[in-house]
């Protein structure tokens, strides 16, 4: 009965003090507890008795009150203990067995359910059978195999085929036989180094121009010890712009003293007037003459002649004699009527009177319009232009002079010349501000330039115009016509002359200039700029930008002058901006002395010349492109718009043992592919402490990798 009421007095799931004790209410609902209830009640008791309990609980505070001592209940206890113990180990294994059966139940149940995607978990009966009892799983498996498959085969299958074209297809052919660099030997000469004449124009179709240039070298089977006339052979060399193998050779009968081409008489001359214009009918109705020519045409004058060949084939055209040539041909608008652009050539009168003569000649036969043109000039000297200059109102004007600039109507020219009125509109038109420049109501000439020196150079102010091209194309001749000119007056002043009035904008005291200046775009304002070289001293050449709206400096360094006269040149970018070209000696340091005359202090000539590029967005890094010991005679620039790129073709002068003969040899060179493996040289002091931190190699070599270089192709803006 003392059991019954120790069992009444026990709440419900409340357990004892000690770890041994029974209840027979808490072990009831123990059958439903969870596996922790299980470990506590079966917790080893260790020996201790109902004194010795490790923490303090129920039954010490029973056992202390009163401090009484009953042996009846301690007898009843025993009795229960014994058999709390028999039900204890009669429970515990179906316990352990049943939580550790549900315990691995719930494991499998989660694998087959995180497997089929939950299916197990939410079978009947809450225990899942799995996937391969399951007919749906077993489809979903199968669908979700097939949508792999039908992804995976497609993909491998297109990079098969993308690696078979990658490494068994060849590459284009015109990719292929590209190379950054070649050069090419052209033949021994007879000593000397002058300048040859050089043209660029696409001749084989492959959107890069190919170059043309005039040569002059000792016939294979003559003596050295025979006469220099009969042992000189003359021609006229076309090389493929991609590989430096000839295209075609034209032998000349003299030295040849300028090369051309670009001169349109086929189709393209014939639709240039418009499809439905009267002018447009003429020229198609002249496009069936065979004198006409589909592809370009190029002019190779001699001493006395002038040649036009076939620019694809270099098949002569035809030829005709003038006399002494004194000049390139110029490009003319159409002035006879026959469809196709005229040419105009300076020669010396036959009279001996005369100082020059202005020469008509029909591009189409190559036979002349009327008879030459005389003039007599008050100065002498260096020969200038001819130019083609149209004026904002579509007036027409020739620009030459020897020493000076004069300007005469073209529609004089031709009235002069044949004794008939001039065709066509824009022949007809006259400049009134220009037409108020003459001195004379009956002088012919209009005076431009107002310098008591003598001019030594008329340039077109377009960026990105290498005077080398030497093209005769519309676009050319337009970009050169229709702009302001750089003059440079002696050796003591360079100027810029606004068209419409012919005044000067600005005029600079640059003494000693020694060779043409170079348009070009460095400070992005849109007027083009200027590069000039000047001797600063014994021994020290100076490379200087000009701002070609005010005059003002923009840049300038001092070189080992390489006694090399060379002129720059300027490439345009896709940002607007323009690289320079130049060759020069090293960089000379800030600390050199300029007023030290003396041998042991100025720099003497050096044997190398450096070829330098200029961005005007790292005014003080140069990158040396390339260094060499021959003479550079001419240079110029090629564009290559399918690479983005450009070309720096140059012609040396290289000497050979013996004889004092030499060699003349082309090379071309990738800009690009020049930049990656350029030398950097910096200008001025290294970076110190507290001053601008000195751009890295790296972000150099990155900024000029990422150039792309384009054709200027519009014509320059006048300035204001």
């Amino acid at each position: 009965m003392a059991a019954a009421l120790s069992r009444a007095l026990k709440l419900p799931g409340k357990k004892g003090s000690e770890l041994g004790d029974y209840d027979p209410l808490t072990q009831a609902d123990s059958e439903d507890d969870s596996e922790e209830d299980d470990l506590v009640l079966n917790y080893p008791r260790n020996g201790l008795g109902r004194s010795n309990n490790i923490g303090t609980g129920a039954s010490d505070s029973r056992s202390s009150r009163g401090g009484r001592f009953i042996p009846e209940e301690d007898e009843e206890d025993d009795e229960e203990d014994e058999w709390r113990e028999r039900a204890r180990g009669k429970r515990r294994p179906d316990a352990e067995e049943g939580s550790t059966r549900q315990y691995w139940s719930q494991r499998e149940m989660g694998r087959d359910g995180a497997s089929e995607g939950g299916q197990g978990m939410r079978s009947p009966g809450g225990v899942g059978l799995g996937s391969e009892c399951d007919p749906e799983g077993k489809k979903a498996r199968i669908k979700g195999a097939l949508l792999t498959a039908s992804f995976l085969v497609p993909l491998c299958t297109a990079m098969i085929v993308v690696l078979l074209c990658a490494f068994l297809l060849p590459c284009r052919q015109g990719d292929s036989d590209r190379r950054p660099q070649w050069e090419r030997e052209l033949g021994g000469d007879a000593g000397g180094v002058m300048s040859l004449p050089l043209a660029l124009w696409d001749l084989d179709n492959d959107d890069v121009e190919d170059i043309l240039i005039g040569v002059t070298q000792l016939s294979n089977d003559s003596q050295v010890s025979s006469s220099q006339l009969n042992s000189k052979e003359h021609s006229v060399v076309a090389l493929s712009a991609t590989s430096g193998g000839m295209l075609w050779r034209c032998p000349l009968r003299e030295p040849v003293k300028s090369v051309q081409c670009g001169l349109q008489t086929g189709a393209s001359a014939a639709s240039a007037a418009g499809p439905h214009s009267a002018e447009g009918a003429r020229r198609r109705q002249h496009a069936q003459s065979p004198h006409l020519q589909p592809g370009p045409v190029c002019l190779l004058a001699g001493s006395t002649h002038l040649i036009a060949v076939n620019g694809t084939s270099g098949k002569k055209l035809w030829s005709v004699t003038l006399g002494d040539i004194e000049s390139p041909a110029v490009s003319l608008p159409d002035v006879d009527g026959d469809s196709v652009p005229d040419l105009l050539i300076v020669t010396l009168p036959d009279d001996h009177v005369s100082d020059l003569s202005l020469v008509l000649l029909s591009s189409l036969k190559g036979t002349r319009i009327g008879h030459p043109v005389t003039f007599n000039l008050t100065a002498q000297g260096k020969l200038i232009g001819p130019l083609l200059h149209e004026t904002r109102v579509g007036a027409y004007y020739i620009l030459f002079g020897l020493g000076t600039v004069e300007a005469v109507t073209l529609r004089d020219i031709y009235s002069k010349a044949s004794g008939e009125r001039a065709v066509g509109p824009k022949l007809t038109l006259k400049d009134p501000r220009w037409e108020r420049l003459r001195k004379t109501n009956s002088s012919a000439l209009i005076h431009i330039s107002s310098s008591t020196e003598q001019v030594r150079f008329l340039v077109p102010l377009v960026a990105g115009q290498c005077n080398n091209h030497n093209n005769l194309d519309g676009m050319s001749s337009m970009n050169s016509s229709q702009s302001d000119w750089v003059l440079v007056c002696g050796n003591s002043s360079l100027s810029v002359l606004q068209e419409n009035d012919t005044r000067a904008v600005w005029t600079l005291n640059a003494p000693a200039i020694h060779s043409r200046p170079s348009p070009g775009h460095f400070n992005g304002d849109g007027v083009p700029d200027v590069l000039i070289q000047l001797t600063a001293a014994p021994g020290v050449r100076k490379v200087q930008i000009i701002d070609g709206a005010n005059s003002h400096n923009l840049w300038d360094t001092d070189f080992v002058c390489p006694r090399l006269v060379l002129e720059g040149l300027s490439v345009m970018t896709t940002s607007g901006q323009s690289v320079f070209l130049f060759w020069a000696g090293d960089p000379l340091k800030p600390d050199w002395n300029a007023t030290k005359t003396s041998t042991a202090s100025a720099p003497t000539d050096p044997v190398v010349r450096k070829l330098f590029i200029l961005h005007p967005a790292y005014p003080t890094i140069l990158l040396e492109l390339a260094s060499t010991t021959d003479t550079v005679l001419t240079a110029a620039v090629s564009y290559e718009e399918q690479w983005k790129d450009a070309a720096y073709i140059a012609v040396f002068s290289r000497p050979t043992s013996g004889l004092g003969l030499g060699t003349h040899v082309v090379k071309s060179l990738s800009l690009k592919a020049a930049i990656a493996g350029a030398q950097i040289r910096r200008l001025g002091e290294e970076s110190k402490a507290g001053g601008p931190v000195q751009p890295r190699a790296f972000e150099i070599k990155k900024f000029f990798k990422q150039l792309s270089f384009k054709h200027q192709v519009r014509a320059s803006m006048f300035l204001k």
